[in-house]
């Protein structure tokens, strides 16, 4: 065993943050592994325009930043590693990384979900030569070209106005007749000369030669196939929670959420999680830092009641 802490904190977003921020002010001697960079998928967004104090707005990785610059502040100790597995031993739980082994009183399970696969033909194979799953990430290099994104909630609908800044013409393709994301997002989407939509439609496959030049659609509802030119495809029809390793220890639902009650608590005493990864979550980063504060404050009870 590396150490022992009081609090580990699996997840470096904005739940994350927050409970280490919490944890640190607390005084309680905390750990937060993260595998990847600080502010988990936040750092994707490009704007983030609903989290209060920021009314102009401020970018994912920027917020990120300030979060665990706030964090580190108050003494919260980060780790870069890969959690690989979780056991409980007793009072201890135990977190098996790529980095050794640490063990805690207590353990607040906040990492997140990542991207959704479309899981057709020719995705795997153009990963990296057409396909993304970060507008943020690759939109430069689809200057002045026509590229494609699937999905319909505010998530895709931010990132293909990202996209308009840079390709000739942007087609988002959702398998429903309307949009999923709010009123605002819509509106901007609707308002832009470059968007284009095809309704009720879903990607059968992705084909090209060295990179991606076509998508093979499918009308939902008649089953008319079509074909779209394009030199990219960007996906964003959900996310998939970064459980698996805790399959069979933790109580997870039908899609793999950590099952909690209100003070974010799993049925493992010392175990909590928020965020993304926590079923009926809110999925913004406000609701997540909520959750974060939450479940620090009710593991400082656990703590110091039980000793």
């Amino acid at each position: 065993m590396n150490e022992t802490r009081q609090v580990i904190i699996i997840g470096g977003g904005p739940a994350g943050l927050a409970a280490g921020l919490y944890t640190s002010r607390a005084r309680l001697s905390n750990l937060l592994i993260e595998k990847g960079i600080m502010g988990g998928l936040m750092v994707l967004a490009e704007v983030i325009e609903n989290y209060p104090g920021f009314p102009e707005g401020i970018s994912g990785y920027d917020l990120a930043e300030l979060m665990h610059k706030q964090a580190t502040k108050y003494g919260l100790a980060t780790l870069v590693a890969e959690v690989a597995g979780f056991e409980v031993q007793g009072k201890l739980k135990v977190v098996r990384t790529s980095q050794g082994d640490f063990a805690a009183r207590v353990v607040i399970i906040a990492g997140g979900s990542e991207r959704q696969k479309l899981g057709v033909p020719g995705e795997k194979d153009f990963i990296g030569k057409g396909v993304s799953y970060c507008a943020t990430c690759d939109a430069t290099f689809f200057e002045g070209v026509p590229v494609a994104i699937v999905g319909g909630g505010d998530s895709a609908i931010s990132e293909a106005l990202h996209l308009t800044k840079y390709a000739s013409k942007v087609t988002l393709i959702h398998r429903r007749d309307q949009l999923r994301a709010t009123r605002i997002m819509q509106e901007k989407a609707f308002a832009e000369p470059k968007m284009e939509f095809r309704w009720s439609s879903v990607v059968e496959s992705i084909e090209g030669d060295t990179t991606v030049n076509r998508l093979r659609l499918r009308q939902v509802a008649t089953g008319e196939k079509s074909t779209l030119e394009v030199a990219g495809i960007f996906v964003s029809v959900g996310f998939k929670p970064n459980t698996a390793y805790l399959k069979g220890i933790v109580p997870l639902d039908a899609g793999g959420l950590i099952i909690t009650n209100d003070k974010m608590e799993t049925e493992i005493p010392g175990v909590y999680a928020a965020g993304d990864i926590r079923h009926n979550s809110g999925r913004q980063v406000i609701t997540a830092a909520g959750e974060g504060a939450a479940a620090a404050i009710n593991a400082e009870h656990f703590v110091t009641e039980s000793g």
